[in-house]
């Protein structure tokens, strides 16, 4: 089932969220899709089963799922730091403890041309600097 962001009408990608996960993604939804050109971050009823290809969004992006689902979990929250404090922290410990620099990825989101995120990416990336 394609969806369309309703930001900006791109096709969204779809992604499954483990259990352990899924306190950071508003709703008791499975799963979640990402737009790639916006950024915007929805809670999905059903997602695949598999977790797709996150390069779809952008080059930067991380490659393991086990680093993408988090840090793509972590967009979806930029929009309200201060709401969310907590929870963006926790993420960020666990896009790092995979391996990933969340900030540097953030850097190269902001970046990419083919992205166009709803949230100043460099903005908040500053702002995360000051969190840590």
């Amino acid at each position: 089932m394609t969806r369309d962001c309703p930001e900006c009408g791109a096709a969204m990608l779809a992604f499954p969220v483990e259990a352990s996960l899924r306190e950071y993604l508003p709703g008791e939804d499975p799963g979640a899709a990402l737009c790639p050109r916006c950024l915007a971050l929805r809670p999905v009823a059903d997602p695949p089963a598999e977790v797709p290809d996150f390069g779809r969004v952008s080059d930067a992006f991380p490659d393991a799922p086990s680093a993408a689902v988090p840090f793509a979990l972590l967009l979806g929250l930029l929009s309200s730091l201060a709401t969310h404090r907590d929870e963006i922290a926790a993420l960020l410990e666990l896009v790092e403890r995979e391996g990933v620099d969340p900030l540097l990825t953030l850097d190269r989101l902001a970046d990419d041309p083919d992205v166009d995120s709803g949230v100043d990416l460099a903005g908040r990336r500053r702002q995360l600097e000051q969190l840590l």
